[in-house]
């Protein structure tokens, strides 16, 4: 039995009949930034999915797009200054010191604490990468302001407040959070849940540059060394471009053997739902949803997956997702865009005899003519 469903737009966020009066001394913050997450010379996509979101809240709101990008002096630096304009900034807040040559939570609030101070932006966006989350935290707190973490939507309300979407209640319910008397508006956005914006070759634009006096005797974090993760690569979920996952439909480890078979055959990477990572069949590396990865690929398999809505939010970017289950009613079928009924453990065998088939040397040569 094959179905095949549309996507729906979501509805647009609206603070319904809550209203509250700005206070007097944040009706000056204007303007939407979005922080370049900057760490060893290179520079987070998650930065350019945000400047593309953050340019269509600025348009919104009819205000500039910012780039925040803290960093040591060097080519780096400049590199990630120039490729901010590249996905949408107008301008560009630097902050350039040897202190922030290594990621240390002290002197990035500072620097980031004092251009909020100094400059009043009503929205402030980051990715919520390790170092995303523990800077956005930091600033927030220090700031004494509102912070929406792990946002699956951005828009903004009838009255110009930042309606910020995210999963609660354990990922059974998604929620929209207002920040209606504190300034700025800050939310933390996972890598891979906004689409990546066009890349245009701009010149580099308006660069306000900002001095942070900082001494590095008062910062009390020292970096002695760095070691680089080698199991840091090894899966490559957020950014392939094909993915296949399985969940406890396929009734045992064993049967993981299905997902590698048909990865194998067309170049994908495996992933899972958070089941069976919780019974140790699969590295939480690999789990897909929103205490896992978040995926946007061009083809999503997901095998014996139920598609509550814990893992839905993790897969909703993805351009075209083929759903395999027993279960006809399996939430993972309204959201599908192809359905099919049937027992992955044999669906997937005979999927994969195809592909190999289909994408054979031989074959391939016929296809392309």
């Amino acid at each position: 039995m094959l179905t095949e469903n549309r996507k729906k737009p979501s509805p647009p966020a609206s603070g319904g009949h809550i209203k509250t009066e700005l206070p007097e001394h944040f009706r000056d913050y204007r303007h939407v930034w979005v922080f370049i997450e900057l760490e060893r010379g290179q520079v987070h996509p998650v930065s350019f999915e945000l400047l593309g979101e953050g340019r269509k809240l600025a348009d919104e709101l009819g205000v500039e797009l910012a780039g925040v990008v803290l960093g040591p002096p060097g080519e780096p630096t400049r590199y990630a200054v120039a490729e901010a304009f590249a996905y949408g900034a107008d301008l560009v807040y630097l902050v350039e010191t040897p202190l922030l040559a290594d990621y240390r939570n002290e002197p990035f609030t500072k620097a980031m604490t004092d251009l909020v101070t100094g400059y009043k932006p009503e929205i402030l966006l980051l990715g919520a990468t390790t170092l995303g989350r523990d800077l956005a935290g930091s600033v927030a707190t220090t700031l004494l302001t509102g912070l929406t973490a792990d946002c699956t939507e951005l828009a903004v309300d009838a009255d110009g407040s930042l309606a910020a979407t995210r999963p609660t209640f354990g990922g059974s319910l998604l929620c929209t959070i207002y920040t209606l008397n504190c300034r700025p508006q800050m939310a933390t956005v996972r890598p891979r849940v906004m689409a990546m914006p066009q890349r245009a070759n701009k010149p580099v634009g308006r660069i306000i540059q900002h001095d942070v006096p900082m001494i590095e005797e008062e910062i009390v974090t020292k970096v002695l060394a760095f070691l680089s993760d080698g199991k840091s690569a090894e899966a490559n979920l957020a950014y392939a471009d094909v993915v296949v996952a399985g969940g406890l439909g396929l009734g045992a480890a064993e049967n993981l053997k299905h997902l590698r078979n048909i990865a194998g055959a067309i170049g994908a990477e495996c992933g899972c739902s958070r089941p069976l990572v919780q019974k140790g069949w699969m590295p939480a590396d690999r789990q897909i949803g929103q205490t896992g990865k978040t995926i946007r690929p061009k083809l999503y398999i997901a095998a014996g997956i139920s598609g509550a809505i814990q893992h839905r939010v993790g897969v909703g970017g993805a351009d075209l997702i083929v759903a395999i289950n027993t279960d006809p009613n399996a939430p993972i079928f309204d959201f599908a865009n192809i359905g099919i009924v049937s027992d992955a453990i044999r669906f997937l065998p005979a999927l994969t005899e195809v592909f190999t088939r289909r994408l054979a040397p031989h074959n391939r040569e016929k296809l392309a003519n």
